[in-house]
């Protein structure tokens, strides 16, 4: 069976590492995907290979996966028979790379892979008939930086190569005071050194890696760019013969360089950590406790724990376990970091809660419905990490250009110290010169130019309560100029009620009771109004039989001896009736009629009228795409009166009622067939295959599983302005992968000429180089920062 596995990868630099990565993993049997994320070192493998033989093939290809160790007690363990199957169940878990079990004291140290989740390991070792519980000693192999030695932290080659680099340095600053400040030549050779061997020690590991691999990446101009720096400098340090002062040196430039360097990887890393502050904040909503009725009392177990059914408690300013629906308790609730409503909600009996948001001022009983890796939150997250770990299509071409970058930067170097040293007659600049192309390339700033405004943009999205599926969802979207909204539940509020009820034949009492007879086993939001309607006015169920759902149209039943149907007005047209529209009294309203079969003829019985209102965000959306350029249409199955009485409010470019399910999929091609690109926005199951038909589906979280599934782009609230936000925010995010592109081709395409010419030492170059990767994450991350509202 085929799964997905996100790895963590240790020692990438550039986008030439990730695509040595993603050839090593595809070519592991048994992957049929994989993608390597420079932004955040993962790479996501689809297939049914096993951990050791991927993590054979990224040792292979030079770098290293990460590992973290956990440690838990199983409860329930008898024999040594029990820790052995225990240990086989959790081998089994995707992520797991080992397990060890001491039966004397009950645990189970598990080596995984970061993003393992708790409930899967909980699931595995429950269904070998034994409990997980967290330890709270848990050990991650990834120590928190204030425990470490200094030595170990971030910081430290940034801060021992700046101190160690200054003294060198600061002569180029007296140059410009006139003034000789510079080191005699031991002094610069015991200062730069340390700075190249020990701080630069991961330039040549990483570069030594990449030759075994037959390859080249940023470690490999890095390295031998400020080599050639520093044996130049031993060379005229060796062969100086003693007159005219000094020789000149270039064990600065060296030095500098790897400082430079590190300080940028350094920056880089700090503002690469800040693209993924939206998951971070989305997994800290995941709560680690929960509230249950157990063994006929309250008890607090870890949410982990949770089963679907459990009766759970929430006391005010906890956090919401696992999703459910109220039994008990009156309280508003904080729905703000996953969905992005900012309004506390209120909350009480027969209303759904969702895990992950606080309960703010009451006490709430439910029962849960979802739990682990089923609940909203846990699917949210999921698509978070799939849509930043995607690539846009635009990524295929800078990892063309990246395959080529490195091999044809060193030719540029080759040629430039040629070239100064044959029509020059100057061998000293020209390794100077070769040594600036070298460093000043930058293939960090090709491969973090694409996935670090994704990150930021799926990021900020995911705050604005709007979940993007994949990168290629963000470039449809800025090509929209055509939305087509589907009208219940969309456009209006979804709850119609029921406001006229007529009957042709016999009493108004009767009409409702049959009527209720024939709703009560539909999902449509107009049975649903039947039935509140009837219920309200305690008018008694009576059993329907035979009952057939007729799609698009209505329903069909028998009640008693009568065959009865309930329906649109297009249905009653086709079976040959004539309607009575006069008898109609609410302005816009949807009508269902009914009608009995009476010997092979059909008559009506009576009208029901239903309204429902625009939602009150919704004439604001509208007016919003439209002063964007974009075009805005109606899909609705509802009759023509009700669909232009909304459309009329809303000022609609188009609409179109009594449309059937696949007709609003053929709808969307007609439009796609005039030349528009066109955005459908629904929420049910009867939108689905329009979703699908359309250039970008945009769903609704408050419909139906099925539309969701089909729509590229799902909107956390029943808020039509999403739709706006969603296309405004994609448009940003695709405008700021440019702009990134722009800049990373801008510095090698200007920058390498300069060097080669001799305008840019080597310091300068390392600056650039450096800046250049910081420049494109610090744009990306303008996302979080921006309005889209």
């Amino acid at each position: 069976m085929a799964a997905t596995m996100k790895l963590a990868i240790k020692g990438m630099t550039c986008a030439s590492c990730v695509q040595r990565i993603e050839k090593a993993l595809l070519a592991v049997p048994g992957v049929k995907s994989a993608s390597v994320n420079l932004a955040t070192d993962t790479a996501t493998v689809d297939g049914n290979a096993g951990f050791n033989d991927l993590s054979a093939a990224v040792s292979a290809a030079g770098y290293e996966l990460q590992t973290m160790q956990r440690q838990f007690t199983v409860k329930g363990m008898t024999c040594a028979s029990c820790a052995g199957r225990v240990e086989k169940s959790l081998l089994h878990v995707p992520g797991v790379t080992s397990a060890t079990v001491n039966l004397a004291t009950e645990h189970v140290s598990i080596t995984l892979l970061p993003a393992t989740e708790d409930s899967a390991l909980q699931q595995a070792v429950a269904a070998a008939g034994y409990e997980l519980v967290p330890d709270q000693t848990a050990v991650n192999s990834g120590e928190a930086q204030s425990k470490q030695p200094f030595y170990r932290h971030d910081s430290w080659p940034v801060i021992g190569a700046t101190v160690l680099t200054l003294p060198l340095v600061l002569p180029m600053v007296g140059l410009l005071f006139a003034a000789d400040w510079m080191l005699p030549a031991l002094w610069q050779w015991l200062l730069a050194t340390p700075v190249q061997f020990y701080f630069g020690a991961r330039f040549y590991k990483a570069a030594w890696q990449a030759l075994k691999a037959k390859t080249g990446n940023m470690d490999l101009l890095v390295s031998i760019g400020t080599s050639a720096a520093y044996g130049l400098s031993l060379y005229l340090w060796y062969s100086f013969d003693g007159h005219h002062g000094g020789p000149h040196l270039y064990f600065e430039s060296s030095a500098a360089v790897l400082t430079l360097v590190l300080l940028g990887k350094f920056l880089e890393k700090r503002a690469k950590q800040r693209t993924t502050d939206a998951l971070k904040a989305l997994e800290n909503l995941k709560p680690t406790s929960a509230t249950v009725w157990r063994d006929n009392k309250w008890q607090s177990i870890a949410a982990a724990e949770l089963k679907q059914g459990d009766k759970v408690k929430v006391l005010p300013g906890g956090r919401i376990p696992a999703d459910g629906v109220v039994t008990k308790g009156d309280s508003h609730v904080d729905e703000a970091l996953i969905s992005g409503e900012s309004i506390p909600l209120h909350k009480t009996v027969a209303d759904k809660v969702t895990g992950g948001a606080v309960n703010l001022d009451g006490v709430l009983e439910f029962d849960a419905s979802a739990v682990g890796a089923e609940s909203t939150l846990a699917k949210i997250i999921r698509l978070v990490e799939q849509a930043q770990g995607a690539k846009a299509p635009v990524q295929a071409l800078v990892d063309k250009i990246s395959s080529l970058f490195v091999p044809a930067v060193l030719l540029v170097a080759v040629v430039t110290l040629l070239a100064w040293g044959y029509l020059f007659n100057d061998w000293t600049q020209g390794i100077l010169n070769a040594v600036a192309v070298l460093v000043i390339a930058c293939p960090c700033a090709l491969g973090l130019a694409t996935p670090a405004a994704i990150m930021a943009g799926t990021g900020t999205a995911a705050r604005h309560g709007i979940l993007v599926k994949d990168a290629l969802a963000l470039e449809q979207a800025t090509k929209i100029d055509y939305v087509v909204f589907d009208k219940t539940g969309t456009l209006t509020e979804g709850k119609p009620e029921l406001m006229q009820v007529t009957a042709l034949q016999g009493s108004d009492a009767e009409l409702v009771a049959l009527a209720y007879a024939l709703s009560d086993n539909s999902e449509h939001p107009l049975a649903k109004a039947v039935v509140n309607y009837a219920q309200a006015q305690q008018i008694a169920l009576t059993e329907a039989s035979d009952f057939t759902l007729v799609a698009g149209k209505g329903v069909q039943a028998s009640v008693g001896k009568r065959q009865l149907l309930l329906g649109s007005g297009n249905w009653m047209r086709e079976l040959g009736l004539t309607l009575p529209s006069d008898q109609i009294r609410i302005q816009g309203a949807s009508v269902s009629w009914l009608a009995e079969i009476k010997h092979q003829t059909t008559e009506l019985i009576g009208l029901l009228c239903f309204a429902d209102k625009a939602k009150p965000e919704a004439k604001t959306a509208v007016h919003q795409l439209q002063q964007n350029g974009i075009k805005v249409a109606m899909l609705t199955g509802d009759s023509k009166e009700s669909a232009n009485y909304i459309a009329k409010q809303l000022s609609l470019d188009n609409v179109q009622a009594e449309v059937l399910p696949q007709g609003k999929a053929q709808a969307v091609a007609a439009y796609q067939a005039q030349g528009f690109k066109v955005a459908m926005v629904g929420d049910g199951i009867n939108d689905a295959p329009a979703l699908a038909q359309a250039d970008l589906g945009i769903a609704m979280a408050s419909g139906t599983e099925v539309a969701v599934s089909a729509a590229a782009i799902t909107l956390m609230r029943g808020n039509p302005q999403l739709v706006a936000t969603a296309l405004r925010l994609a448009s940003a995010t695709y405008r700021n992968i440019q702009q990134n592109l722009f800049w990373a081709f801008a510095f090698n395409t200007i920058g390498i000429p300069l060097a080669a010419l001799g305008f840019l030492n080597p310091v300068i170059a390392g600056g650039a180089m450096a800046f250049s990767s910081v420049l494109v994450v610090s744009n990306a991350l303008r996302l979080q920062r921006m309005s889209f509202k």
